[in-house]
């Protein structure tokens, strides 16, 4: 690290690397798990799968919920870490862990008296229903387990110890797979589940998790047994305090996962060759999309550190403008797999027909250019968020969502039949939208005077 004027140390963009890398691989690891869950359970053929999709797109969207608090929580550690105040990072990570186990019971609570009527309605048939049931049964422990282990991670994420989350998942992953495979076709003597056999698989995993992450932080501090007192006087206000911090930024992740949802089930009306290809493509865009976001992340992680450390003059307008000039280079390198994946889809999906293939095609150029104001418009999210800036931050995201990108696809794939390509080419205008307003609001210099 260097050093400013006032002797606190400063970010090199190899102290940005390390805290990126083991961020990036493991938000692939975790987009993996889903993969890996599908690639096993497809053996027992379309229904099996069916029975899990339905099961799984009702507990993700309580598992996003949990995602985002902890989403929220990082930043918050990463700004009581800046303070150096031991009772701070207490603070932040007790507070984040009731919170998330809360949202956490809340929804299961919710899930188990209203998910009977839900997935009866959407099951075709009723084995699919009672595999479903059985499946989601299992997978609630997964949310609860998750909750913890969601909060101790962004602990660390926050004080720029992210490889002990990345190597939680490193473990829980291989354990997922065995522990799977073992159980949905009943090897090594064990019954055979099926599809419930793969949500025993992630909740052993995910529970694993958990406990690894909590010896880690019992090792590292002692879990702050040592340190009295709490931020805000009180371990309740202080709760309180995170919680309002945790909201907009929690709002804006549930926002665009139902934004996508929304926008996935108009998808489904468009031709068949056209829905297939956004189909597939969607997933590339989602994990090849992490490089620029791991980047934009310990950018955040580490303004929000300088903040709470009152570093807010030339040295932290210096570090962000070398981080952001690196967000570019990052972004270039998505846009070049995004190129190697296009010229390689014949090779990847070898049935495809020769519409959907083209169809590919067509998103080239958007793919090509996405990344850069995809990437430049995440460093102003992440350095807003930082600087406490959360509630501008929510409505440019959520304005975005519900003002363009949604009600623009639904026009043009229900009205107007457009070309598949102007549909994603959405993705790119909602960036655009974004682009002067978060640029404009950067150059303000307002979050660097929000933090508390």
């Amino acid at each position: 690290m260097q050093t400013s004027s006032s002797g606190n140390a400063i970010p090199t963009m190899a102290d940005v690397f390390k805290l990126a890398w083991p961020l990036c691989l493991k938000a692939i690891m975790l987009h993996g798990i889903v993969v890996i869950d599908a690639w096993l359970v497809a053996p027992l053929g379309e229904i099996a799968l069916a029975a899990m999709g339905l099961a799984g797109s009702v507990a993700g969207l309580l598992l996003g919920f949990v995602f985002a608090f902890s989403a929220a929580s990082q930043i918050r550690v990463a700004q009581a870490f800046g303070s150096g105040e031991a009772v701070a990072l207490k603070t932040a990570l007790y507070a984040g862990l009731l919170i998330n186990l809360v949202i956490a019971g809340i929804g299961v609570l919710i899930l188990v008296v209203a998910s009977g009527p839900l997935i009866a309605h959407f099951a075709h048939t009723p084995w699919i229903e009672e595999q479903a049931m059985r499946y989601l049964g299992v997978f609630l422990f997964v949310v609860l387990a998750e909750a913890v282990g969601g909060a101790l991670s962004s602990h660390f994420n926050g004080c720029g110890n992210s490889k002990v989350p990345f190597y939680s998942y490193l473990i829980a992953l291989p354990v997922n797979i065995f522990v799977s495979v073992v159980l949905i076709h009943g090897a090594l003597g064990f019954p055979e589940f099926g599809v419930v056999g793969a949500a025993v698989g992630s909740a052993v995993a995910a529970v694993l998790r958990a406990a690894f992450l909590g010896w880690q932080t019992y090792r590292a501090e002692r879990g702050y047994a040592a340190v009295v007192g709490w931020w805000d006087g009180t371990f309740a206000r202080s709760t309180r305090s995170h919680l309002v911090f945790s909201l907009p930024i929690a709002a804006t992740f549930v926002s665009a996962a139902l934004a996508n949802n929304v926008s996935g089930l108009i998808y489904a009306r468009l031709p068949v060759n056209a829905f297939a290809a956004m189909t597939l493509i969607t997933p590339w865009v989602q994990v090849v999309g992490v490089l620029g976001m791991a980047w934009a992340q310990a950018i955040g992680i580490l303004i929000a550190q300088l903040l709470g450390g009152n570093i807010a003059g030339e040295a932290l307008d210096a570090f962000l403008g070398r981080a952001w000039r690196r967000a570019f280079v990052a972004a270039g390198l998505v846009s070049a797999i995004y190129l190697g994946v296009s010229l390689s889809a014949g090779a990847i999906y070898p049935g495809l027909q020769p519409e959907t293939k083209a169809a590919l095609w067509s998103f080239v150029p958007v793919l090509l250019f996405l990344p850069f104001p995809k990437g430049s418009n995440a460093v102003c999210g992440q350095t807003l968020r930082a600087g406490g800036d959360t509630v501008y931050v929510m409505n440019l995201f959520i304005g975005s969502q519900w003002f363009v990108r949604v009600p623009a696809t639904a026009l043009f794939v229900l009205y107007l039949d457009v070309p598949v390509s102007w549909v994603f080419a959405l993705l790119l205008l909602e960036e655009l939208v974004k682009f002067p307003v978060f640029h404009l609001r950067l150059r303000t210099g307002v979050w660097k005077r929000r933090l508390r």
